[in-house]
């Protein structure tokens, strides 16, 4: 892999922390500047991985590649029969175990360990003098895929339907039994437990995204801080500390009530200093490309700073300054829409929220009517100011084409400003991934459509009669001035 060659002054500038590396066990902390990281990210990302739904079986030439650097090991087998493997890296005295996709569709760490496993390969790019540091001061243990099964299905729960982040204790799952006797037999006094969380997660009371929120978890019922949570939390200040400058106001903390259950909050009990990393949202970042590189920076700036202890200079309280998590984001909030009642209009606010299905290997998106009423609280990535429009059903087209390929984009949008909310074909099955901005039906006449909660929100917007707006799978779709977007309809 082609190497970026780092100017020589930046070299330069780390001169000391070479010289004082060679001179003593431990090193001083010395902060890595936002863009060498960067650039390191952009040398070492991994190619082959471009997209966040891959499987078990693409990992796999990915993990031999690192077989002549990175000791391998295979630590069982999932329900399904699927290896688990381990990759190990450095000699240090000082134990990192970090492990990632616990939860199946929860993949955006993984891809920046390989990336960060690339990075370890180097050389010649200005970054030895970190790569011999962190090899005399750390041995790491990855883990990269926990859950291939539901990573095959891209779900989050495993074969036997269980959530393997609730099955720390009884270990029901082969998948909870490695990891547990990953941990205990590798001894880590550092942990990091990788994860994505949904997308609505904001920094709490405001708009902003909570791109990466972070979480030292309690140990026990009474959220105590001992010298091991202490370490973790200290550890995520300095992390946070780094995001503040990639994703100002992005970062919130996860909810520390502990859960008995749970891998991050037992692993904390068992004394390994516990970082839970979950990475949200990011505009126009679907697949995640962004905050993947996000991961990298801040899994590398915490590996430094362990091996240097450079932790220690930062304290519980910034831990606690970092904001809370809140859930009040939504794709779509229309305000102040009139619905008729028993003869009577109401003006509501509608909150909508398009989530993400599986099926047949592919996915699909589904749209849904979150809650209505006073929406003051919840953030929209987008809003309509509806007042003066009606709620209006549509209405199916009564001729039935021959099949999907014969209705174009245009055709679609000439149906939807004429009233015609869904079209019927003969033939051919109905693609949950048609990218047409209307329903296609072919068992029924009915359109799913409503305005209450839970309704697949499908319905027309009008003023005086005259159709302004669609609302389709909970997109909306401005009939005067349509742009272009892409349109991912559920399955009828």
């Amino acid at each position: 892999m082609a190497n970026t060659k780092f100017p020589f002054l930046f070299f330069v500038s780390f001169l000391s922390v070479c010289l004082s590396f060679l001179g003593n066990a431990q090193v001083a902390y010395q902060k890595i500047p936002l863009e060498r990281l960067e650039a390191a990210f952009e040398s070492y990302k991994e190619p082959a991985i471009t997209h966040r739904r891959f499987k078990h079986a693409d990992l796999q030439p990915l993990i031999q590649k690192h077989s002549s650097d990175f000791q391998v090991e295979k630590l069982g087998e999932s329900v399904e029969g699927r290896s688990i493997s381990a990759m190990k890296w450095g000699a240090g005295q000082t134990k990192v175990m970090l492990w990632s996709q616990m939860h199946g569709n929860e993949s955006t760490a993984t891809m920046s360990l390989f990336d960060l496993f690339n990075f370890l390969e180097g050389s010649g790019d200005g970054f030895d003098y970190l790569r011999s540091l962190l090899k005399s001061q750390l041995s790491l243990k990855f883990i990269p895929m926990i859950n291939p099964d539901g990573a095959e299905a891209f779900k989050r729960r495993n074969t036997l339907d269980i959530d393997l982040n609730r099955d720390a204790i009884s270990q029901i799952s082969p998948e909870a039994v490695v990891l547990k006797s990953a941990r205990d037999d590798f001894e880590p006094e550092f942990g990091f437990n990788l994860h994505d969380q949904q997308v609505y997660y904001n920094v709490v009371n405001t708009p902003n995204q909570a791109t990466i929120s972070l979480l030292a978890p309690a140990y026990n019922y009474e959220t105590e801080i001992n010298e091991v949570r202490g370490r973790a939390m200290k550890t995520i200040a300095g992390m946070n500390e780094l995001l503040q400058q990639i994703i100002p106001g992005g970062v919130g903390k996860y909810d520390d009530a502990f859960e008995p259950r749970a891998f991050g909050d037992n692993i904390q009990k068992w004394g390994t200093s516990t970082i839970l990393i979950e990475s949200g949202g990011y505009p126009n970042d679907p697949e995640k490309q962004e905050i993947r590189k996000i991961n990298f920076m801040i899994i590398l700036n915490a590996l430094h700073q362990i091996a240097t202890k450079g932790y220690e200079q930062y304290t519980t309280e910034q831990y606690f300054a970092i904001p809370d998590n809140g859930l009040q984001l939504v794709d779509l909030m229309i305000n102040e829409m009139q619905i008729k009642v028993q003869g009577k209009n109401y003006p509501i606010d509608l909150v909508i929220r398009r989530r993400e299905n599986e099926a047949n290997g592919s996915y699909y998106v589904s749209g849904a009517i979150d809650d209505l009423g006073d929406m003051q609280v919840y953030f929209a990535f987008e809003t309509l100011d509806a007042t003066g429009l009606e709620y209006t059903e549509g209405k199916v087209y009564p001729t039935a084409f021959e099949n999907v390929e014969a209705i174009s984009s245009d055709k679609a949008m000439e149906l939807l400003k004429q009233g015609f909310l869904a079209a019927k074909i003969k033939n051919g099955t109905v693609r949950q991934l048609h990218g047409l901005p209307i329903q296609i039906l072919k068992s029924t006449e009915k359109i799913l459509g409503g305005w209450s909660t839970s309704s697949v929100p499908n319905f027309f917007l009008s003023k005086d009669g005259v159709l302004k707006y669609a609302v389709v799978n909970g997109y909306l779709v401005d009939l005067e001035k349509p742009k272009e977007q892409v349109y991912k309809n559920r399955i009828l």
